[in-house]
């Protein structure tokens, strides 16, 4: 199979210089990330936000437009010279599961995807981005236990199901609109900075860390300088569409995990954390979340091409810690 190289397809279409991509989500940890790495290597980052002043005041490097994601759609103004656009928006799901936060976390996502997604189709066609990267989740995939999971395996059910899908399917509104669309389920992202590594370091390095509810859960995680580069690699390349999966080709069980930051961190991680800690904390809906897991393999990604730079668990924690 012919694998697409780094064609950064827009830049020999690009007037001028800059080459522009507007991000959604770029205030948040990937989006932070991400921004930087277009900076990099020297493109232009258009951002959204409910409050451009603060935001501009936190990174003003970006050009900040303006947008309520559940309410109205993007200003078309903030599409000018855009070649890109990489969908990173959503309320973060880690939280204590209500019926309004569970609304919140669905409708961060659906609506604003569909908000952003009919802005993009109603401009005019010459004007349109050439790619529509919208990130999803694995949790799409269901609790499946030890079962391998790839792109072509079947949604499964439940909430933490249903978003992902409902995600999806708002970005896939743009696959008659002239647009290439990109999904990329992302699997646990580590990075210190942030989400679970970040909580799981503390206790780890008092040397009292140690398996989550038996840890017999799959963690299908994807470092955060990989995470970047699927998402780059997914926008530069014409031959990238459909569904990619961004984690890292061997994924393990929670005890698995823990036992690797363990070394990383040169702590035991012999002490337990019971399943109730979690209920405890999130809430017995996202607390069964939890304790499941989806064991999933990036088959398209390694097809098509992406290198990954961290392949392996003890090296990623290694970097990171």
């Amino acid at each position: 199979m012919r694998r697409p190289g780094p064609s950064r397809w827009w830049r020999a279409q690009a007037r001028g210089t800059e080459v522009r991509v507007l991000v959604t989500g770029a205030s948040g940890i990937i989006g932070t990330a991400l921004c930087d790495a277009l900076f990099a290597r020297g493109d232009d980052v258009v951002g959204l936000s409910r409050d451009p002043g603060r935001a501009r005041s936190a990174n003003p490097r970006v050009t900040w437009h303006r947008w309520e994601p559940t309410l109205e759609r993007p200003d078309p103004a903030a599409f000018e010279g855009v070649e890109g656009v990489v969908n990173l928006v959503g309320e973060p799901i880690d939280q204590r599961w209500t019926e309004e936060s569970k609304q919140r976390i669905m409708e961060s996502r659906r609506q604003a995807t569909h908000n952003l997604a009919q802005a993009i189709e109603g401009l005019e066609e010459s004007r349109r981005p050439k790619a529509l990267i919208s990130q999803s989740a694995i949790g799409y995939y269901g609790d499946r236990g030890e079962e391998e999971l790839d792109e072509s395996s079947t949604p499964g059910s439940g909430f933490v199901s249903e978003v992902p899908q409902a995600w999806e399917q708002a970005a896939h509104e743009l696959d008659n609109a002239g647009v290439r669309v990109v999904v990329v389920r992302t699997g646990l992202v580590l990075t210190a900075k942030g989400g679970l590594l970040k909580e799981m370091l503390t206790p780890f390095k008092l040397g009292v860390g140690g398996p989550l509810a038996g840890g017999k859960m799959y963690f299908s995680w994807i470092h955060l300088e990989d995470e970047i580069g699927i998402l780059l690699w997914a926008l530069d390349n014409e031959q990238v569409s459909g569904t990619v999966n961004a984690t890292a080709p061997e994924p393990v069980t929670n005890k698995e995990f823990s036992k690797a930051l363990g070394r990383a961190v040169k702590r035991p991680a012999v002490t337990p954390v019971p399943g109730f800690v979690l209920d405890l904390k999130f809430g017995s809906e996202f607390g069964h979340v939890l304790r499941g897991g989806q064991r999933v393999l990036p088959r398209r990604a390694q097809e098509l091409g992406y290198s990954f730079k961290h392949p392996r668990l003890d090296e990623a924690l290694a970097d990171l810690v």
